[in-house]
């Protein structure tokens, strides 16, 4: 498996190896070991799954506050994706900064989104479906979220982004700027 960091520490991108042949191939999506060798020793706890049926279906951005913070770690099974982390742990030195990967079945991408982060994504083809691993069971009281074009955070969504594919929860989060401190930044 190969692994991929960046400066804003935590997220992770894990790309497992495709072994093939003429029938198409075999890869090791998830592995405990080498999961907590790169990201930390995290349980998951529940698998989840999501079809955006359209082009430009925007979702997120999404996180669970504690005592339910959620790790999440991503992957793309039909489709394709524009998938976004935003650290949002108070004090961080890259507090309201983002990083994006597509992830496709084809490139087997998966993005290791930690908690204190807020995570959202941009359907870009139409079906999509990704499936996540999470840490932590889905709690109503500790489901918050961040609003997804906040120009303070500057994501830089694909053209197709369509907001009248948001939810009514999404269409109401709160900007960078009027979000509670939910996380702090410990090294």
């Amino acid at each position: 498996m190969d692994i991929v960091t960046f400066d804003i520490a935590g997220v992770t991108v894990l790309i497992p190896r495709h072994i093939g042949d003429e029938r198409g191939y075999f890869a090791e999506t998830f592995r405990a070991d080498v999961f907590a060798a790169h990201c930390g020793h995290h349980v998951f706890v529940q698998d989840n799954e999501s079809l955006s049926a359209k082009v430009g279906t925007v979702r997120g951005l999404h996180f669970q506050a504690e005592p339910h913070a959620q790790g999440k770690l991503v992957r793309c099974t039909a489709g394709a994706v524009f998938d976004v982390a935003v650290d949002i742990r108070q004090s961080s030195p890259t507090y309201g900064d983002w990083i994006g990967e597509t992830l496709t079945p084809g490139n087997g991408r998966q993005l290791w989104v930690p908690p204190g982060f807020a995570h959202g994504f941009c359907a870009t083809e139409a079906n999509t479906v990704i499936c996540y691993k999470v840490t932590d069971y889905y709690d109503a009281g500790s489901d918050k979220g961040l609003a997804w074009n906040d120009p303070s955070i500057g994501i830089a969504w694909p053209g197709i982004a369509d907001p009248e594919t948001l939810s009514a929860k999404d269409r109401g989060q709160p900007m960078l700027a009027d979000l509670p401190t939910y996380f702090s930044w410990s090294e």
